[in-house]
């Protein structure tokens, strides 16, 4: 025991600790899944799969345009306010740029603000920031090995589009309440000293009018600097970060992601990594934006199914130069077996719950799931004719998303119209996966090339 020691000797022993304090100043201390939202099934943090990045040498189709990897299109530009029109279809062929930079976590302080000494990659934590319409949304994660982990997570409901459909700019009540939860995501980045973040905002902030000064808001009070990305760039990002829960097989396939604002539908052609994007388009139709173009439910079933049928419509307008395009793949595609459809948003989420019949959502019995597609027809169907109050006592509706629902349902059978696969995949990841994804593989391949890399300073 140290009281044993001679003096001398206690007071080299309390050197030695004292340096080894030293040492340890300003290095991240490692964390713990403290979050639920981190955890998996038995409360352990859950892994992701990386892929690593792939260059576009596959054939390209005659029917398709260009086709490019979804890794590869980071090496376009995707940021500021969409300036197309309503419905935003391309094929990735303005010119090559570089990869746009993942930004610090938070903008600069100015001079005195702590910085931190460059842990090992796999000690280094990443986030990823998505601001929809509907949702905020972070994941922090650790590299491990061709995985990452996640060490912690947040969602919640703000609703920052809601009115922007009658009024083109964000309410003061709505930019209140995403600040709210900016504020709980600046505060876990500071925590988990985030070493590289990237942090989006999505359909909302393209559309509104003071989708620019609202983010200039955010910066000033919370630190985050938030990129507005266009639907291209919403749309690449959603398909690498689900893709991997793709059915396996050839030809193409559909991924899609119905947003609270837009709806983006992908067609891709699988490869040994990363698929190549044969085309893709963006409707102005999400949960939020549908449910309040269309009015109140009304009072009667009569009125809700005409209500249904109305959104049912527009939705399927809006896909019908899609569906065209996409017709010769659909044809080759079901001649080499059983369609291909994998879709990520709250919508397919909550609907393969009430399929499962769960109590309360569970990720771990809902991420990777394959359903039937007449089975989330028939729950679709079922839920539009019901009255919202009926709706907010079913689990995994709740309240939240009671008055939603019904639009992403009318969504989502428009693109089983167009894409009639018999099986559905569903995914509870997306955007924030895709991000994460980009950084660690692209922030790995910098420093194992001996390039300098983007570096956070907090």
């Amino acid at each position: 025991m140290a009281e044993s020691l001679p003096p001398a000797a206690k007071v080299e022993m309390s050197g030695r600790r004292a340096r080894r304090r030293h040492a340890r100043k300003g290095k991240a201390r490692p964390a713990a899944a403290d979050s639920p939202d981190a955890r998996g099934a038995g409360g352990r943090a859950h892994p992701t799969s990386v892929t690593p990045r792939e260059n576009d040498t596959g054939p390209r189709p005659a029917h398709a345009p260009p086709a490019q990897t979804a890794e590869g299109l980071a090496k376009r530009p995707a940021t500021g306010p969409a300036a197309s029109p309503a419905v935003a279809t391309g094929s990735f062929s303005a010119p090559g740029a570089s990869a746009p930079l993942a930004k610090p976590a938070f903008t600069s302080r100015g001079e005195g603000a702590p910085t931190f000494s460059r842990p090992p990659l796999y000690r280094q934590s990443y986030a990823a920031i998505d601001l929809g319409t509907n949702n905020c949304r972070l994941l922090i994660a650790r590299p491990s090995g061709e995985h990452f982990t996640v060490i912690d997570a947040f969602s919640r409901v703000v609703r920052l589009g809601e009115g922007l459909a009658q009024t083109g700019r964000l309410s003061d009540e709505a930019m209140d309440r995403t600040l709210g939860a900016l504020r709980v995501c600046a505060e876990k980045l500071m925590r988990r000293n985030v070493f590289l973040a990237r942090s989006v905002a999505t359909e909302a902030c393209r559309r509104a009018e003071n989708g620019s000064a609202f983010i200039e808001r955010v910066r000033e009070e919370t630190g985050i600097a938030l990129d507005i990305i266009s639907a291209r760039e919403e749309a690449r990002l959603a398909v690498l970060g689900c893709h991997v829960l793709l059915e396996q097989g050839l030809g193409p396939a559909m991924i899609f992601d119905i947003g609270g604002g837009s709806t983006e539908l992908v067609l891709i052609e699988s490869t040994d990594t990363v698929p190549r994007i044969l085309d893709w388009q963006s409707v102005p139709w999400g949960v939020v934006s549908l449910s309040e173009s269309c009015g109140d439910e009304g009072a009667t079933r009569e009125a809700r199914v005409e209500r249904y049928r109305h959104m049912h419509g527009l939705v399927a307008e809006s896909f019908a130069a899609f569906a065209r395009r996409t017709q010769p793949a659909r044809e080759s595609a079901s001649e080499g077996g059983p369609l291909r459809l994998l879709g990520t948003s709250g919508t397919v989420t909550t609907l393969a719950s009430l399929h499962l019949e769960l109590p309360q959502y569970d990720r771990s019995a809902v991420d990777g799931l394959i359903v039937p597609s007449q089975a989330m027809r028939a729950i679709s169907e079922r839920l539009s004719t019901m009255a919202i109050e009926e709706r907010r006592e079913l689990p995994c509706i709740g309240r939240e998303r009671a008055d939603l629902v019904v639009a992403g349902c009318a969504i989502l059978e428009a693109i089983l119209d167009l894409w009639p696969a018999s099986r559905l995949g569903v995914a509870d990841r997306g955007i924030r996966e895709g991000i994460l994804r980009s950084l660690i593989s692209g922030h790995g391949s910098a420093q194992n090339a001996g390039r300098p890399a983007t570096e956070n300073r907090l």
